[in-house]
């Protein structure tokens, strides 16, 4: 791809190049493979007499007078008394006192805007305009029209005008990286074309075309850098083979106060097995809430401990890291095995022992956040890494903190539920175990979607079991991913329920707002049982274990997904006792049943599956939540049947080593560039 300058473009200049590379865009293969984010269909041109109020609509008239006056201060409107033939009409632009010198008088011009009506004529208050035979081709108007995302500075008229700058510049230039094959076997469009009709689609089939065509391509890139990336990590640098003695995981599983199930021996068996091979380990352990992927880890840490090895298990919040601390001390205790926990909100003093500890080998376990990344962390032998809540990590920070050693063991840990066709396409480098089997012991929730008539229900069951000695959980969502606004609603609860509601019991707050060292003190005091009642955001959402908590009221619930709801009800039924989980929704009938899927299942997979069903694919896989990869053009699940075809394909590509061929070779550097960008 063309690796000059953006600068270079003509239009462009330096001080524009400044502002497009806050966009991503340095270089023309940049600009190129920037893609609309959406277009509008200006190929019909109306006549000014057909125009309806309220409608968008783009016409072709003749500038005949112009009137220029100030409404207010600091807002002048430029008005130009307009024809087509047809009829008469008048187009407004606000503050734009050079349009008047552009379009010139008795000149013909395309106009696209909203309509109105002022004394009986039409009146287009205009937001793009093109004048008709000029040199730029018909970028805005008579076609269809892109639009791109921008940055202060920057217009769509200039932005278009660029791109198709470097369409022309690159033209017969743009390399085809797709072998003859698979164009043809997929009915694919040549690699050029698709960018053309990308940014500049004459027809909506054209559009879909160059979309298929680099959907397809963008996927086989991504497939192929995860078959090449575990290939050479199984035929190249030799990892660590964990000594195959388990004497010490044994006294570790014999000192638990419970049995394994099932699942969690034959998935730690899977570990224990993949550690002693002398090849790095990538294993992802997917599991639902509460069935236990901690306890697995730690026998992995165990194992690589007993060995010589130092382990590190990086959570996302500094409230999970805390917890993973004491959850692994309580553990380990009986083993004498040490754990350290290190946050940014680590004392000076402690946080200096513990790197002391780390380099010199006398701490052999640290729980953290991303802390651990951080350039001054370092071990003496890094033997295993695990990541908690895999979807919160980028690819970039895990292969940071596998940097910390050489070829530590990697293990990934993930609660969200992802259909497995999904999740082997996205974690296509990892290997996959899967607990699929509940602990003895583990209570259902009893579920139930109230309503706010409701209320006083739940509070009095709330009440109830404060009197029976339990706690609770009052969950006020995050709104329109606003953590700011969630804090308020949190607040505002939380005042409600001390002052009105219960007034007799000790409440708590916790929001994302909060400096780190006042959450884990609300945090560690509903932990002791000093607090009856938590008003928290959904910050709670991810391993936090109270087990005398038994009952949780959601504010808001039909807000959420179900997936995400599943997981806010893992934080209650714990313990030994009945928990409740009580979902206050509105009135809309459609949400309300999708919430009684809830009520009425415990299984996350078949949840999220459902969820996935009745939301679409849009709302219910957020890349924040899901850590699905940021393709340009694919969306998953969307495009999962692309996706199919393209991880087929790279398989059989590496399998039958066509690299040789010269044909694949353009497909191979893009494949290695992608390796590199995500450090695989």
């Amino acid at each position: 791809m063309d690796k000059r300058s953006v600068a270079a473009l003509k239009y462009v200049g330096t001080q524009r190049a400044v502002r497009l590379k806050k966009l991503g865009i340095k270089t023309v293969g940049d600009l190129l493979w920037y893609f609309p984010r959406r277009y509008e269909d200006r190929r019909l041109l109306k006549g000014l007499a057909t125009l309806v109020p309220g409608e968008k609509a783009t016409v072709r008239v003749m500038i005949k007078g112009w009137e220029e006056r100030e409404v207010r201060p600091n807002l002048r409107l430029l008005r130009a008394l307009v024809e087509d033939g047809e009829g008469r009409g008048y187009a407004l632009w606000f503050n734009q006192p050079f349009v008047r010198r552009r379009l010139k008088l008795g000149g013909e011009v395309f106009l696209t805007g909203k309509v109105n009506y002022h004394n009986f004529l039409p009146e287009i208050q205009v937001t793009d305009y093109e004048v008709a035979g000029s040199g730029e081709d018909g970028l805005h108007a008579g076609r269809i029209v892109p639009f791109y995302p921008l940055t202060g500075g920057l217009s769509q008229r200039w932005l278009r005008l660029i791109v198709h700058q470097a369409l022309k510049e690159t033209a017969g230039k743009i390399p085809e990286i797709l072998p003859p094959s698979l164009c043809t076997r997929y009915r694919l469009i040549p690699r050029c074309r698709a960018l053309e009709y990308i940014h500049f689609p004459p027809d909506p089939a054209a559009l879909h075309q160059a979309r298929r065509r680099l959907k397809y391509e963008e996927l086989l890139i991504w497939e192929l850098a995860l078959v090449l990336s575990r290939r050479e990590r199984e035929d190249g640098r030799p990892g660590i083979a964990h000594t195959r003695d388990n004497e010490m995981v044994r006294r570790f599983i014999a000192a638990l106060p419970f049995n394994l199930t099932g699942a969690q021996e034959r998935v730690l068996g899977e570990i224990l097995a993949d550690m002693e091979k002398p090849r790095p380990m990538a294993r992802l352990l997917q599991g639902d809430v509460g069935s236990g992927k901690t306890v697995v880890a730690a026998a992995a840490m165990v194992k690589a401990v007993g060995g010589g090895w130092q382990a590190a298990l990086m959570a996302p919040t500094e409230v999970l890291a805390e917890q993973h601390g004491r959850t692994l001390h309580r553990l380990l205790a009986p083993l004498g095995i040490p754990v350290a926990v290190l946050t940014g909100n680590t004392p000076r003093a402690e946080r200096e022992a513990i790197l002391s500890g780390l380099i010199t080998g006398r701490l052999p376990l640290v729980v953290g956040t991303h802390t651990l990344i951080q350039e001054n962390v370092d071990f003496k032998a890094l033997g295993l890494v695990v990541i908690d809540e895999q979807h919160r990590f980028g690819v970039g920070q895990r292969a940071a903190l596998q940097a910390k050693g050489d070829a530590p063991d990697l293990l990934v840990m993930t609660a969200t539920p992802i259909p497995r066709t999904l999740a082997l396409a996205i974690y296509g480098d990892l290997e996959i175990s899967l607990l699929d089997e509940m602990p003895p012991g583990r209570q259902p929730v009893t579920t139930y979607v109230l309503t706010e008539k409701q209320r006083a229900k739940a509070y009095q069951l709330i009440r109830k079991e404060i009197a029976r000695g339990h706690q609770a959980y009052v969950i006020c969502p995050l709104i329109d991913e606003s953590e700011g606004i969630a804090a308020e609603a949190a607040t505002a609860m939380y005042q409600k329920l001390k002052e009105e509601v219960f007034p007799e019991y000790k409440i708590g707050l916790l929001h994302g707002r909060l400096k780190p060292s006042v959450k884990e003190e609300v945090m560690e005091s509903f932990r002791r049982g000093d607090l009856a009642v938590l008003v928290a955001t959904t910050v709670v959402e991810v391993g936090v274990d109270v087990p005398n908590a038994t009952v949780m009221l959601i504010e808001g619930a039909e807000r959420l997904g179900l997936a995400q709801l599943h997981q806010l009800r893992g934080r209650v039924g714990r313990g030994p006792g009945t928990s409740y989980c009580l979902l206050m929704a509105g009135n809309d009938g459609a949400a309300r049943e999708r919430l009684k899927i809830l009520a009425t299942n415990s299984d996350g997979f078949a949840i999220a599956e459902a969820d996935l069903r009745l939301r679409g694919p849009g709302e219910f896989f957020g890349t924040r939540q899901h850590g699905l990869p940021e393709f340009r053009l694919a969306t998953l699940p969307d495009d999962l049947r692309i996706l199919e075809h393209a991880r087929e394909d790279a398989h059989r590509i590496c399998q039958e080593n066509l690299w040789q061929q010269p044909e694949y070779y353009g497909l191979y550097l893009a494949a290695k560039e992608k390796m590199d960008e995500l450090k695989l």
